[in-house]
């Protein structure tokens, strides 16, 4: 391999591997929810686990899609979901969860 096919070679990678993050604290009407809630992400046709948030209710995605997501929440015994938009660089999303009429409803704060 040429010394310049490994130079281009070497630049393309990093680009393929571009991954986003989606990361923030997920709080109830008293506070965060410490480690009772989940949060998993859907881009496309790509799905990433649940993560549980810990004690301060943080959590945390990397997703190598950019574009429109569906964040799902579960909290509760229940999940609700919210459109958002992953990009390259990382995007803090601080999240309610609220139940009204004993229906999750999930919104940005």
């Amino acid at each position: 391999m040429s010394r310049y096919a490994f130079l281009a070679a070497l630049f393309l990678i990093p680009s393929a591997a571009v991954a986003g993050e989606i990361y923030g604290k997920v709080t109830d009407g008293s506070g965060p929810v410490g480690e009772k809630a989940s949060v998993s992400v859907k881009c496309g046709g790509a799905a990433y686990p649940a993560q549980k948030t810990d004690k301060s209710g943080s959590y945390h995605l990397i997703v190598k899609e950019s574009g429109k997501c569906t964040l799902t929440v579960g909290y509760a015994g229940q999940s609700a979901s919210l459109d958002v938009v992953s990009y390259d660089d990382p995007v803090q999303m601080d999240l309610v969860a609220e139940t009204k009429d004993g229906k999750l409803s999930v919104r940005r704060k």
